[in-house]
């Protein structure tokens, strides 16, 4: 790399010391001067190319180790994040795991001015809030009362709001509530299921195989006591899943009773208006027992009115028939 500067520098020397005859004092010392010149200049460049080249190499070690510092750094990053999203996994909840399967009831029981029309409000609550009645009565206790008897099931999210709706319907008498968590029931019949389900295709592949008719008519009954096993989990499992997804709710409505009312309307005190309905009621009894006893007393005095019709004829009669035979 250095060797050509030289060349060049001792082909000018040799020019110069053509130049110059060596005879003469004054050619020498510029000879001399010349060279230390060169020599100079020739170190300086050595001097300048090492330096360059080790600024070189400086910056290619920087270059080969950058990227390894980065792939370092973002692999530390990213080991960082994965350890973070790592733990956010881990204590993120799993909803399958966290869902619990809790069966409600609750009964009321309300004293309203109509049961029927209590039972008909309560009715539609449930099917405005996606539920349904699974059971109404309505009866007469006696001429002046009735009661009505409601069953309803309605969808877990509106079980607090139908309740207290039902509850404000009239005077609440009593109001009882339970709630029963049957996660484990439900996980352990459904594992139930998934391995009976198992059995059952297990020994329908060895009918399948079967050959020798005794061995067929074993694994059908066994077959049958598997799948008959095999149903009834199923419906276990079905009822589960209704009463956790539907809460039930019974209302007993009654009307109070006659002498209730009376008690309340004596408390007001009696008033001018109490005493126009006392009166008129008064009237109208009066009017119903006349009226019943004309309607009593009509056959007799029908009956009398033609007895004195027919004696007024025969007197009649006997006194045309008096004159006539005189």
């Amino acid at each position: 790399m250095h060797a050509a500067p030289a060349t060049r520098t001792n082909r000018h020397a040799g020019r110069q010391g053509r130049r110059y005859r060596p005879g003469r004092p004054g050619a020498r010392r510029t000879q001399t001067a010349l060279a230390a010149g060169l020599l100079t200049a020739v170190l300086a460049l050595s001097g300048c190319g090492a330096g360059s080249d080790d600024d070189s190499a400086k910056s290619a070690d920087r270059r080969a180790a950058a990227p390894a510092q980065q792939d370092s750094a973002e692999s530390g990053a990213g080991g960082a994040q994965g350890g973070a999203g790592g733990s956010a996994a881990a204590k993120k909840p799993n909803p399958s795991a966290a869902a619990a399967h809790v069966i409600r009831t609750a009964s009321l029981s309300v004293e309203v001015k109509s049961a029927p029309e209590a039972a008909a409000a309560a009715r539609v609550t449930a099917e405005a809030a996606g539920g349904l009645v699974a059971d109404e009565k309505t009866e007469q206790v006696d001429a002046d009362r009735a009661s009505s008897h409601v069953v309803l099931r309605v969808p877990q999210d509106e079980y607090d709001s139908v309740l207290r709706e039902l509850s404000g319907t009239g005077k609440l008498l009593s109001r009882t509530s339970s709630a029963k968590d049957v996660t484990d029931q439900v996980v352990d019949v459904d594992s139930r299921i998934a391995s009976q389900r198992t059995s059952v295709a297990r020994v329908r592949k060895l009918m399948d195989r079967a050959d020798e008719l005794s061995d067929v008519v074993s694994l059908e009954g066994e077959l049958s006591n598997r799948q008959a096993a095999l149903e009834s989990m199923l419906a276990e499992q079905a009822s589960l899943k209704d009463r956790t997804s539907l809460a039930t709710i019974t209302l007993n409505l009654s009307e109070p009773k006659p002498h209730a009312k009376a008690a309340a309307d004596d408390e007001d005190g009696p008033g001018f208006l109490d005493a126009l309905s006392g009166g008129w009621h008064v009237f109208v009894t009066a009017i119903k027992w006349l009226a019943m006893a004309l309607g009593a007393a009509a056959p007799f005095l029908a009956v009398a009115a033609v007895v004195v019709l027919l004696w007024q004829r025969l007197s009649r009669r006997g006194r045309k028939a008096g004159p006539e035979g005189e």
